[in-house]
């Protein structure tokens, strides 16, 4: 008799075993082993190249400016930033492997960035952007404030890199920013491209922590609060009562680009839902396949259907808006929470709809009451 119960206890262990440690396929059979390896190889490896090779150019960028403080150089620099930035857009769902190990995504995009804290960096001369209390004064925030935000006219902007007592400091300010950020991004893709990605498609069971669980997780947590509520709804004031904060907006500086960024980002959600390779019109195996493979539908329409039909709304929400959000939150707020509710509601669908028929439960916090 006690054989047979360690035989059983023996079978149970390593059956639980092979479902958690994410060896296993789904439990509905899907083909998830396809849809991690079309993530892998044609959106989140390719979408960090792209944000890579834009990095090199913002690189030369800033050398160049350091090197000769002028307008030209300054409008250069101010526009490969820019690409950066767009570049970056398409990366910020995928905080997982060596990005999640780095805390990337806190250094690279924690806005309204900490101006205080910038300027007594420089003024010391002394920082570790390791630290937690440097990631608000770092990443493309904080070129924003270095290049658009230092002073009301682009002259006394190139002051600070010519004639300031501290000129110095500043230019070395820039190199460390885009040094940080290209070692970041450097170490990210070496892992993709080294062991991880095997590692990433292997994961291909339906655990908590196999890789499509995680990643579905990670695409609507910054869906919900980096898209929605970060670009729009805390500027708009969603969540302080109707008291508006036009200044914690994304790319505050720069001011008429905020629009641009989060027009890419919607992009990117549909781009990535629809596992559209990067750059390409290709679809591959995605959220969409895999909703469409479960028949999953909502009040008699795919749901599929039903949340590309949503991202339509978004974008023709969002096409209202000024380029300026700060124009458009102090002019005519209404139109930013329009598209806070455009947004909304395909929050909605991912995490009421989507991850009910993947049987995949939240794990981040969530306070907002969808």
């Amino acid at each position: 008799m006690k054989k047979y119960l360690f035989l059983i206890t023996l079978i149970s262990i390593v059956f639980a075993c092979s479902s958690e440690d994410g060896s296993s396929s789904s439990g509905d059979n899907y083909n998830r082993t396809a849809l991690l390896t079309n993530w892998a190889n044609n959106i989140i490896v390719p979408s960090y190249e792209n944000l890579q090779d834009k990095v090199v150019i913002l690189n030369s960028a800033i050398a160049t400016f350091n090197t000769t403080p002028n307008q030209t150089n300054l409008d250069v620099l101010r526009s490969a930033w820019l690409e950066s930035y767009k570049a970056y857009q398409y990366v910020g769902f995928f905080n997982i492997g060596k990005a999640e190990e780095i805390n990337f995504f806190s250094k690279t995009n924690i806005y309204p960035t900490n101006t205080a804290g910038i300027d007594t960096n420089i003024a010391s001369g002394s920082y570790n952007f390791q630290l937690l209390s440097q990631y608000s004064r770092q990443g493309f925030p904080a070129l924003d404030y270095m290049i658009n935000g230092l002073a009301s006219s682009d002259n006394n902007i190139i002051e600070f890199y010519t004639t300031n007592s501290n000129a110095l400091n500043y230019k070395q300010y820039l190199t460390d920013l885009i040094a940080e950020l290209s070692s970041d991004v450097n170490s990210i893709l070496n892992d993709w491209n080294g062991s991880y990605k095997n590692t990433f498609i292997a994961s291909n069971g339906n655990s908590v922590s196999s890789s499509t669980n995680r990643m579905v997780n990670n695409f609507v947590k910054y869906y919900e609060k980096d898209i929605r509520a970060g670009k729009v709804g805390i500027p708009a004031g969603v969540f302080s009562s109707g008291t508006t904060f036009p200044e914690k907006g994304e790319a505050f500086y720069k001011n008429d680009v905020s629009k641009i960024l989060l027009n890419e980002a919607v992009k990117a959600a549909q781009d990535f839902f629809n596992g559209k390779h990067y750059l390409s019109s290709t679809e591959g195996e995605s959220l969409k396949s895999y909703l469409n493979f479960l028949n999953t539908v909502r009040n008699g329409v795919s749901l599929s259907t039903t949340i590309n039909n949503q991202f339509t709304t978004i974008n023709s929400t969002n096409a209202l808006l000024n380029d300026s959000f700060e124009t458009q939150i102090l002019s005519n707020n209404n139109a930013m929470l329009n598209s806070y509710d455009a947004l909304q509601q395909n929050v909605v669908y991912f995490k009421l709809d989507m991850m009910q028929a993947f049987n995949i439960t939240v794990d981040y916090v969530d306070a907002d009451g969808d």
